[in-house]
């Protein structure tokens, strides 16, 4: 049985480690599979039954698990990938598998202001468009910044308040408000040093998650 295990482990470590050559869909088939396959062989044998079975069904669920970013993620990660091509805006998958949108201040907002600049609602329009002609639930998380300067007193409710115009303008092209969170972080959560005007504008951004409902809100 022990033999078994490690057998299963080598060929779990082998899958992870083909995925550096995989797209994210693939990847996340592979890596699900192999893990899922540990683990139900694992369970398997402690419980007195066959660790080869326990693998393939494990393999079987993992593989499915695994692929639930491909399957309704990666579609929209290229989608705003193209539509945000040449604005600046950084399309990214996070670790904990949300697609996040960082979107910079020369697009987004001008300085001590949260009404939105004109190139930002183009973005917005393609992520609203995006969210209400797919059916299946997701959660979104708009998170304002501003640069240091000021107190935390004024940049607070300013980088609030710039998260909620985004939220406002999408409810007006009809993405439900309730499936928009907003959060300010103020100047709490640069990208860079504070110590140029360059850096500063860098600093005053907009970032927006997208999620499914049962991953969590970590970012």
């Amino acid at each position: 049985m022990r033999h078994t295990r490690l057998a299963l482990a080598t060929l779990a470590i082998a899958a992870l480690a083909g995925c550096a050559n995989m797209d994210d869909r693939q990847r996340g088939t592979a890596g699900g599979a192999a893990i899922g396959a540990v683990t139900g062989a694992v369970i398997s044998s402690a419980t007195g039954g066959r660790a080869g079975t326990g693998a393939l069904i494990g393999g079987a669920v993992g593989a499915v698990a695994g692929n639930v970013w491909s399957r309704h993620m990666e579609e929209k990660r290229q989608a705003m990938e193209q539509a945000t091509q040449g604005t600046g805006v950084e399309v990214t998958r996070t670790a904990d598998n949300q697609l996040k949108l960082d979107v910079p201040s020369d697009i987004s907002f001008a300085t001590n202001s949260a009404t939105l600049e004109p190139r930002l609602r183009p973005v917005l329009d393609a992520f609203a468009n995006g969210l209400n002609s797919n059916p299946s639930p997701t959660v979104v998380r708009v998170i304002g910044h501003t640069d240091n300067t000021g107190t935390d007193a004024i940049n607070d409710p300013l980088s609030l308040r710039r998260a909620e115009s985004v939220r406002n303008y999408l409810a007006d092209r009809g993405v439900r408000a309730d499936r928009v969170e907003v959060g300010g972080r103020g100047s709490r959560e640069p990208l860079v040093s504070n110590d140029t005007a360059e850096n500063r504008s860098k600093n005053r951004r907009v970032e927006i998650f997208l999620r499914e409902p049962q991953q969590g809100s970590g970012g």
